[in-house]
Formats: C-alpha cells, sequence, structure tokens
C-alpha cells in the first residue's frame, strides 16, 4: 500500500484541529481530582518529544500526572502485548510503533475503537493527511497517528573530511552509497571506522527491495529481495559495516556507534533527527559536524523514494482512564502538539510548509542545503501495508532475517522460508 506523504489536507489540519487545542482538556483542568495515566513508550531518555508533550498538556492540565513505562525499541511489540494481556489495567495510553505492532493489538482487543469518538470530538480523519484511512480496518480506527516519520541518511561530516571523500546527496544510488562505504572503511581495533551501519531491524535490508513500488513486504513472494540480502551479507563479510552478530548479541542500539562517531554514514527514520541534536547539545554525541541526505535509491527509482512508518497514540480498552486518555490524544495529534513534537525535531503527522521549516530552523540542526532538502521526501511506501496478518508476517520475516544475516541459512532458503511462511497464514 502506497502513500503520498506530504501535502495532503495539512492546511486543514491546523485549521480543524486548532479549535480541538484551544478547548482540549478544559472539563479536565477544571477538575481537582488528581488523576495519573500511565504511558506505554519506548527509549525514554533518547525521544525528545515526550517530556515536552507532556509538559505543556500539564500546564493545562495541572491535576493530571504522568508515568512512563519504558518497555525498550528493541521488543516493544511483543513486551507491550505481555502487559496487556489478561485484561491488564497498569496502562492507560498505549504508543502504537509500527503497522505490525497495531494489528497485533486489534487482533487480540487490546485498544479501543476510536471511530466514535473521533465523531463526537469533531476530529476530522482529513486532518491526519489520508493516515487514518491507512490505518482503518474494517471501518474502525484504532489509534490516532501524531508521528510520519520516513527514511534517511545520517552522515558524520568529519569522518567525510577525513577519508577525503564527497559528502551524500539527495540523489544517490544504493551502488554509490555502498561505494561511499567502501571509501570510509578503515583503521584498527578502537580507532576502527566502518563505512555504514546496518541495525539488526530487517527494514535497513528490506525496504530497498520495495522502493520501486512494484513489491510489498506483506508477501507472499519475497525471491525479490535476493539482491538485497547480497549485498547486506557482502559489506558484512569486507568489514565495512558492524557484523550483525555482534550488533544482536551486544543489543547495541542504533545510536551508539553515530554517537561515538565510528560509523561513516546510517539509514534510518526522521525519528532519529530530535534524538541527535539533543545529544550534540548534552555533549554525549561526538557526531557533532553531521548531516542528512535522502534514502539511497536502486537504479531507475526516482530520487527521493522513500519507506515510511506511522506512529499513532492508542487507548487500553480496559483502562479506568479512557476520558482522560483521550483528551490526552487529542491534544498530542491538535496542530498544538504537532508544533511541540516539530520544535524537538521530529516529524508530525499535521505537517505544513511552516512545520518543516521550523524543524530546518532548529539549533543544532544541520545548516545546509542537502539535509534541508532531506526533510523533503518525494514518493513513499508504507514499511508494511496494514493487513489482519501484519504481525504474524512479521514474525515469520524477523525470524529468518535473523538466520540469513548470522550465516545460519542461505538467501535462496531463507526467501523460501519467508514465501512458504507467510503462505502457511490463513
Amino acid at each position: 500500500m502506497n502513500l503520498e506523504i506530504l501535502g495532503r489536507g495539512m492546511k486543514l489540519a491546523l485549521a480543524g484541529l486548532a479549535l480541538a487545542a484551544s478547548t482540549s482538556g478544559a472539563a479536565l483542568a477544571q477538575s481537582g481530582d488528581e488523576v495519573t495515566l500511565r504511558w506505554a513508550l519506548w527509549d525514554w531518555d533518547k525521544v525528545a518529544y515526550y517530556k515536552p508533550l507532556i509538559e505543556a498538556y500539564q500546564a493545562k492540565n495541572p491535576n493530571v500526572k504522568f508515568e512512563h513505562i519504558d518497555l525498550g525499541s528493541q521488543d516493544y511489540q511483543q513486551m507491550i502485548a505481555t502487559q496487556l494481556a489478561g485484561g491488564s489495567k497498569d496502562i492507560d495510553i498505549v504508543t502504537v510503533k509500527d503497522v505490525p505492532n497495531y494489528t497485533n493489538l486489534i487482533r487480540a482487543g487490546s485498544i479501543m475503537d476510536l471511530s466514535g469518538y473521533m465523531k463526537e470530538a469533531n476530529i476530522d480523519p482529513a486532518s491526519f493527511g489520508g493516515l487514518a484511512e491507512e490505518m482503518t480496518v474494517d471501518g474502525k480506527l484504532y489509534s490516532l497517528p501524531f508521528r510520519s516519520d520516513f527514511w534517511v541518511v545520517y552522515y558524520n561530516k568529519d569522518i567525510f573530511d577525513k577519508a577525503g571523500v564527497a559528502y551524500p546527496t539527495n540523489d544517490m544510488t544504493w551502488a554509490q552509497f555502498d561505494e561511499t562505504a567502501q571509501k570510509l572503511a578503515g583503521g584498527m581495533g578502537a580507532n576502527r571506522t566502518y563505512g555504514a551501519l546496518l541495525h539488526t531491524w530487517r527494514s535497513t535490508v528490506q525496504l530497498a527491495g520495495i522502493q520501486d513500488g512494484q513489491h510489498t513486504l506483506a508477501g507472499p513472494d519475497y525471491a525479490f529481495l535476493k539482491p538485497w540480502y547480497e549485498r547486506a551479507l557482502k559489506l558484512q563479510q569486507d568489514g565495512v559495516v558492524p557484523s550483525y552478530a555482534t550488533l544482536k548479541t551486544s543489543n547495541t542500539h542504533y545510536s551508539g556507534p553515530f554517537f561515538n562517531g565510528t560509523v561513516g554514514m546510517l539509514p534510518m527514520g526522521t525519528w532519529f533527527v530530535g534524538t541527535q541534536i539533543a545529544k550534540v547539545a548534552s555533549g554525549e554525541s561526538k557526531s557533532k559536524n553531521w548531516g542528512i541526505a535522502k534514502l539511497p535509491h536502486p537504479e531507475g527509482v526516482a530520487a527521493g523514494t522513500t519507506a515510511a512508518q506511522i506512529s499513532g497514540l492508542s487507548v487500553n480498552s480496559n483502562s479506568n482512564h479512557k476520558e482522560e486518555v483521550l483528551d490526552f490524544i487529542k491534544f498530542v495529534t491538535s496542530s498544538e502538539g504537532a508544533s511541540i513534537i516539530a520544535s524537538t525535531g521530529t516529524i508530525p503527522t499535521v505537517r505544513t510548509p511552516e512545520v518543516t521549516a521550523k524543524i530546518a530552523s532548529l539549533p543544532g540542526f544541520p545548516q545546509d542545503e542537502t539535509s534541508t532538502g532531506a526533510l523533503e521526501p518525494g514518493k513513499s511506501y508504507l514499511e508494511m501495508a496494514v493487513t489482519p496478518n501484519a504481525a504474524r508476517i512479521e514474525v515469520i520475516l524477523n525470524r529468518a532475517h535473523d538466520s540469513l544475516m548470522t550465516d545460519n541459512i542461505s538467501i535462496d532458503d531463507g526467501l523460501k522460508e519467508m514465501t512458504d511462511g507467510v503462505k502457511a497464514i490463513k
């Protein structure tokens, strides 16, 4: 399922949601009853927008307190399913990480249908620029999208300068990316530099295969991924990228090597922009001289073509504070919430040229033409189509990906395992 990320309905969003933002929480603010909302999320200390959103909301609703439950990014889908199992009321706000996570929560009955609330609260689906339709399942919407990220490449300019290599452009093919990574790699031991980092997520290998718009990771045939696994394994064997097995066993977060200044390039989502800015400011990231470029593309595919991911907020079906959670979600997905999210360098769902300009003008954002241009993606495809089987497909793809990247199975057998496994889903 493809998606034109930019532009659709965004001006309507600002107009239609401005009133909602101004009145959000009015009833709660007048109430003297203190309420604590438990928010399930990931990477509390790395994601820049959590605290500003909470602070802005509490300024209007001082009686509402928040307790964050950090379930980690690596195993979030499994952890949130476990936390909500058996009708648990220990969580109120559920953050939806991706499509498989979303469909898995729907199948389990863990999150509430928000369709009726949207009508009661006069929230126009057009406010989300087509994303509400993308997330609708059997006529029902279970999460309001607040973030719409897409993939780019982060790069360390100091490593490029030291190697005498030209910076990435916004029209770079994957072949050019690999050639550049080869030139950047070098050194030994503590002084070793990798040309790039392919994080352990299957996305870092597989997304290149869907940029042509002719294939989808929903299956059922995965033979089209063969050249991309051949490429990834070669980069690994040549020492151009860190070993998948090492990253996996050490549970290395993708930010670590980039913060430490040991990788030249990092394909990752725009959600990392705000984190990198914040960590440079705090001194935790040594990659102070950095930039971003549009995601590389296969030969014959238009520059700027990328993969998109949506994140949303949902209500635990068994929460005792549904009304309060709905009010907070309404605030986060309003134009005011979008402005707060953008102020941290993160791409909100409500996106206008003004919001994009706000991100580009943030202190710490790289002030070069390529980086600014990278914020304007071209054609975007959802990483995984919204299908009832998305979560089960994800399990099959992840298992085979792990076997492939650790050389425990041949590429042909690994792709056959994906195909046979997905075809067997009923």
